[in-house]
């Protein structure tokens, strides 16, 4: 196993910088998710990785070792593809095989003429498959075709024939885009385990922020070529470094709201013009090079609660409750979302099912000041 360090890896294609001096260190072991919208960099990175992809500048290393000028068979890698990129006339044990063969048996004549140690490399090659087609239940699926299987079974196929040359990384480009949600759901949970029992180095790539969340012990953020913000899911949630991070991890989305930053005896209120909000205790230093100034407030919907739904440590207050007219409300089982307005503002509320709101009313909203955040108007990056 090894880990896998860029060093101001850059891509550029003519006029378009596509990854812009990334520099990462992924730990040995870890499961590490490049997430970002479309264009954002991330396949381009994984697929310089793999080799696939010649950088512009930079370095990369799997382990100690310099790859850059390593073709992509012998950097020890296994890649999985979005589209499974398995071959249709071939059955599952023959496709999950196929790498092994050609890397452990060579040509026809050199099996013909070292006939007892190829008879045990394909011993040995029947064993891994077996050992990767018991770990992902395929066992009952060797003998059939690509066309007779569904698509969580197609991506299975896939991930086992990666297993079997037990690389030291594990590349993965977006490999549950193509299933439906349920599947999805279920070979999340199925990818995470096989990670735990195998403990190889991966690296996924997904566009998917629950995705994200779920999976990674850290998670890399994109943006136009450049890393946003690498760390730990809970941190990134709670603690992000820009608006764009705020607004892209979590959903529904983070609301942001305009608000001039002004000293009261309580600290600093935080006036939106038909509102206002006391902030938190916690942010009276870094709101100070701020006051008169105008910032952006931001506060997820899941941080705002009706009054008649309140959590114990959570008391309205004259700095915490707001009106809001409620315009639609979507319920979504055992939440509800609100899409609310208090003109000129727009923002969302991710509440329980149970509380009471009717459609064209006003209601009082609490929010969780401890929990919000503010962020500077020009270079979107966080004050508190």
């Amino acid at each position: 196993m090894a880990g896998v360090t860029l060093r101001g890896l850059t891509k550029a294609f003519k006029e378009v910088v596509a990854v812009d001096h990334v520099d990462l260190s992924i730990k040995d072991k870890e499961f590490m998710v490049f997430v970002g919208p479309s264009g954002c960099g991330k396949s381009t990175c994984l697929r310089m990785i793999a080799g696939l992809e010649e950088s512009t500048s930079g370095d990369i290393f799997i382990g100690d070792r310099l790859v850059n000028d390593v073709s992509p068979k012998d950097r020890d890698i296994a890649m999985v593809f979005q589209n499974y990129a398995l071959y249709p006339h071939m059955s599952v044990y023959e496709n999950m095989a196929f790498g092994l063969k050609l890397r452990m048996l060579g040509s026809f004549f050199w099996q013909a003429t070292h006939w007892a140690e190829a008879q045990k490399r394909k011993q040995e090659i029947r064993a891994k498959v077996m050992r990767a087609a018991e770990m992902l239940d395929l066992e009952k699926l060797l003998e059939r075709k690509p066309k007779q299987l569904s698509g969580g079974q197609r991506q299975r196929v896939a991930l086992g024939r990666a297993i079997v040359r037990e690389p030291q990384v594990f590349l993965m480009d977006e490999p549950l885009s193509n299933l439906d949600a349920k599947l999805r759901v279920q070979t999340r949970a199925e990818l995470i385990k096989l990670h735990r029992r195998l403990g190889i180095t991966t690296i996924y790539v997904t566009h998917d922020q629950v995705e994200a969340m779920t999976m990674g012990d850290r998670i890399t953020v994109m943006k136009d070529g450049l890393v946003q913000q690498c760390d730990t899911p809970l941190n990134l949630y709670h603690h992000p470094a820009n608006m764009f991070v705020a607004g892209f991890i979590g959903s529904p989305s983070m609301n942001f709201l305009d608000a001039k930053v002004v000293k009261n005896t309580e600290g600093y209120l935080l006036d939106m013009g038909s509102f206002q909000v006391q902030a938190p205790r916690r942010a009276e230093e870094p709101l100070k090079a701020y006051e008169g100034q105008t910032v952006v407030f931001g506060v997820r919907p899941s941080d705002l609660f009706g009054k008649d739904q309140l959590s114990p440590n959570l008391r309205p207050t004259a700095g915490n409750t707001i009106k809001a007219l409620c315009e639609v409300t979507e319920p979504m089982g055992d939440r509800m979302h609100l899409y609310l307005s208090n003109a000129p503002h727009s923002f969302v509320a991710d509440v329980d099912a149970e509380t009471k709101v009717q459609e064209e009313h006003e209601l009082d909203l609490v929010l969780d000041m401890e929990r919000t955040h503010a962020f500077d108007k020009k270079t979107e990056l966080a004050i508190y």
